[in-house]
């Protein structure tokens, strides 16, 4: 990443700095991150300011105590400072600026955005958000919300407060995260919670992407990144596609790699060589969201080679098989961040004939049969199917 410091001018005449992180392409939309912390030296600031510029947004991070009380003032000064880089700049030729901040900074994020300075706001964890949205006006920007259940500091009584607030047209969204803490999002800290934590973030994208932009192809990236695995075989092209520390997650054999070594290790050595020549995906839907991308295909292919990544440790038996499966893949900017895979190993067990299906609840390749035909026969296995008949439950 490309990092610098820039002096702000401020509302009384005296300047501070923001600290500026650049995403790989040099431009894009500005985000200026809040955090009411010591400013130099913080390993958190830099690891969001870090995360936001992957995801294609050229961030700024003011340094909010290095004056004494965090000022509004200050804040709007940052986001003019950012609106006059000529880095920043949007799809469409425009100066879009968000805010994103955490704790008190989620609070100030929420009070420049409902005065309408800025052009959207997310907020982790803000206090006091209810006073907040009672003063905002018509031309308040779009925000994001993000609460903690289980927050000493944002007690549900304020949470509830703030619901008040939000009508059904507004242009606040509020999520509520379940048996988590105040500060559920950071890593490395006691409260961190990962499931609630990618969620928000997820729902962040969402809104900073719908607002500014940047607007990427996840569909290209993706057949991009599928031909270079299946068709050219190429492991240093695939791995090209996706960010500095990737991982990829075979679920049901945990098979893949996590971080940019183990994981080009598992393509070069395990992947890209290792499947059947007749290897072909049938698409059966697909799923866009902000930042991910779910597949449903059907997988075909002889088993004449070892499949390290799918049947480790099994010779091939040159049995064609049939199976479901889903690719649930996250984006962060225009690289692919990490890979979920799924299927029914049973199903490819019981084709390739080393799981016997009889008085087991699985089936072979008819589950992939009738992902195509849903008219076919269902509760096939299932015994007592027969005793729910109505002509049954009449006698």
């Amino acid at each position: 990443m490309n990092d610098t410091y820039l002096e702000v001018p401020a509302e009384d005449g005296s300047s501070f700095r923001a600290w500026i992180t650049r995403p790989a392409s040099g431009s894009g939309p500005a985000l200026v991150l809040l955090l009411v912390e010591d400013f130099d030296g913080n390993a958190h600031l830099r690891q969001v300011a870090e995360l936001y510029a992957e995801e294609g947004y050229v961030v700024l991070v003011p340094d909010l105590v290095g004056r004494g009380e965090p000022e509004v003032a200050d804040i709007v000064a940052t986001v003019n400072a950012a609106r006059a880089m000529p880095e920043v700049v949007g799809q469409k030729g425009d100066k879009k600026v968000g805010l994103l901040g955490f704790g008190l900074g989620g609070t100030l994020a929420c009070r420049v955005a409902a005065s309408g300075l800025v052009d959207c706001a997310v907020a982790y964890c803000g206090i006091g958000l209810d006073d907040v949205l009672a003063e905002a006006g018509a031309g308040s920007a779009p925000m994001v919300l993000h609460f903690a259940e289980k927050d000493g500091f944002v007690p549900p009584t304020a949470v509830a407060r703030v619901k008040e607030r939000v009508g059904k047209d507004s242009p606040v969204e509020l999520y509520v995260y379940p048996n988590v803490r105040h500060g559920f999002h950071r890593h490395g800290t006691a409260a961190y919670d990962r499931p609630a934590e990618m969620m928000a973030h997820s729902r962040s994208i969402a809104l900073f992407h719908r607002v500014m932009g940047p607007n990427y192809d996840l569909g290209m990236l993706w057949e991009k990144h599928c031909e270079f695995e299946f068709g050219t075989r190429d492991a240093d092209a695939t791995m090209a596609t996706m960010v500095a520390h990737p991982y990829v997650n075979s679920i049901p054999v945990m098979t893949g790699g996590v971080g940019y070594n183990h994981l080009r290790r598992f393509y070069a050595n395990h992947f890209v060589h290792k499947n059947p020549k007749d290897t072909k995906m049938i698409p059966m839907s697909r799923t866009l969201g902000a930042d991910r991308l779910v597949d449903e295909v059907l997988f075909c292919f002889t088993h004449d080679v070892e499949m390290d990544w799918m049947l480790p440790g099994i010779a091939p038996t040159g049995k064609y098989v049939e199976v479901p499966l889903v690719a649930i893949v996250n984006f962060r900017g225009d690289k692919l961040c990490h890979e979920h895979i799924y299927w029914d190993q049973a199903s490819v067990l019981v084709q390739i004939g080393l799981l016997d299906p009889q008085g087991l609840p699985v089936v072979g390749g008819d589950a992939a049969k009738k992902l195509v035909d849903e008219t076919l026969p269902s509760n096939t296995i299932m015994q007592r199917w027969d005793e729910s008949a109505p002509h049954r439950q009449a006698g």
